[in-house]
């Protein structure tokens, strides 16, 4: 498997599909990787760290991808910006933003609209749903002041629970500093967005076209940075 994604990755590296070949070279480093833990014979051990070496060498480029999300654009769901760097070996991912808690409550009807933590809901979803095998989701936000605070609480719980249930474990902290919105994945992509994983604007109504399918929903105007490190360090 290993080799097959190792010749994959210098055949799209040839024809400049560099995000792609980026992808497949770790992807193929980390199959190697597995390999040598599994190995006894040292001569075999020398020969993959040898061809490790090579295909660190071949994807240690910088990379940086900007996306623009204009104002009112659709097709922006989670999976069009997310799904090309949640490859198979994707076990564990940060979060980190500080907003995942702010309520909205409409006037008419009183009725709690927590959009943001059910933003966070669907993103979740979308990891339990692969290809890759998320094993671990680690989330940095902030409080909600004042009596949000218990909801909030209540309601990111209820979201562990519901994630245990699919072998995925949801571990929360807390800081009253963090400002950055940051996505990690532990292949090495790094996604920013500017506001965080909550640029869709409200739907118009619980019926409105847009409000299940987020690729339907209208967006905030914002950016989106993604980048690769050779480590992703925990937050």
């Amino acid at each position: 498997a290993g080799a097959e994604t190792v010749k994959r990755a210098v055949q799209l590296d040839a024809a400049s599909r560099f995000q792609e070949s980026l992808v497949c070279y770790q992807e193929g480093i980390d199959l190697l990787l597995q390999v040598v833990k599994a190995t006894t014979d040292e001569a075999k051990k020398h020969r993959y760290r040898q061809k490790i070496s090579e295909l660190t060498f071949l994807s240690d480029g910088k990379y940086h991808k900007q996306i623009r999300i204009e104002e009112n654009a659709t097709g922006f769901g989670y999976e069009k910006l997310f799904q090309e760097y949640l490859t198979e070996i994707v076990s564990e991912v940060w979060v980190q933003d500080p907003y995942i808690r702010q309520i909205h409550q409409a006037s008419r009807s009183c009725e709690i609209k927590l959009f943001q933590l059910y933003n966070f809901l669907r993103f979740c979803e979308m990891l339990v749903k692969g290809p890759c095998k998320v094993k671990t989701i680690h989330l940095l936000t902030s409080y909600d002041g004042g009596s949000g605070r218990s909801q909030q609480l209540s309601v990111l719980e209820e979201i562990k629970q519901s994630l245990s249930n699919y072998g995925v474990t949801l571990n929360i902290e807390f800081s009253s500093s963090i400002h950055d919105r940051e996505i990690r994945f532990n292949n090495g992509w790094m996604i920013k967005i500017g506001r965080g994983l909550d640029y869709f604007k409200k739907p118009q109504g619980h019926f409105s076209i847009g409000y299940c399918d987020f690729d339907l929903r209208p967006c905030h105007e914002t950016t989106v940075d993604v980048f690769h490190t050779k480590h992703t360090k925990k937050m």
